[in-house]
């Protein structure tokens, strides 16, 4: 679970925790496009057999490119040309009758939720945001790397360590050598 407050504090991106969207929902948010294009893959596999889950996979694939509208009027389209197959049932062992592409389902599900967060970044009062969390992606393996490095720490210096990285993080571009983040972190500022 990663989530990212843009510097100009415009909004949240959110890599797919449901329970965030919620929680957050005072802030504008965006979903991590990224994340979702990994979601749809997770459900349909990288080369789907149905042309139903080929079609879909392929207009995630386009999500990054896409604009809101254009996005929207595509996957409209695709649920009304494949809804006979998304609405097929089956009777199964258990004598109930199930949705047959359940995974098409979950995809699409998935993809129905998180739709109003997709392209937020696009909007004129969020300009300036980005579409995925990539960025914040490589500051948090830097800091599991570096606590890994240190895991001798008590829970009180882990925190100050932690605080102390995200301290140095906001206040320069590049990473301070790890002796700045924790030695010098004044204790106010510690978790």
């Amino acid at each position: 679970m990663k989530v990212q407050l843009c510097k100009s504090r415009r909004g949240l991106i959110i890599d797919g925790k449901q329970s965030l969207f919620k929680t957050f929902s005072e802030y504008h948010i965006q979903m991590c496009q990224f994340h979702m294009k990994q979601i749809i893959r997770r459900y349909l596999t990288l080369h789907p057999k149905m042309h139903a889950s080929r079609e879909l996979k392929e207009l995630a694939d386009r999500l990054h490119k896409a604009d809101e509208a254009d996005f929207k009027k595509d996957y409209h389209a695709w649920k009304e040309k494949w809804k006979d197959t998304i609405g097929h049932k089956s009777l199964h062992k258990d004598r109930k009758m199930h949705y047959t592409h359940q995974r098409l389902r979950a995809a699409m599900n998935s993809l129905n939720f998180y739709l109003p967060y997709l392209f937020t970044y696009q909007r004129e009062d969020c300009k300036g945001m980005p579409n995925t969390n990539n960025k914040i992606e490589g500051t948090f393996t830097d800091l599991k790397k570096n606590l890994n490095n240190h895991s001798g720490l008590t829970q009180e210096n882990r925190k100050r360590f932690i605080s102390g990285f995200f301290y140095t993080q906001s206040k320069s571009t590049s990473p301070a050598p790890i002796s700045k983040w924790y030695l010098a972190m004044p204790k106010s500022i510690c978790v």
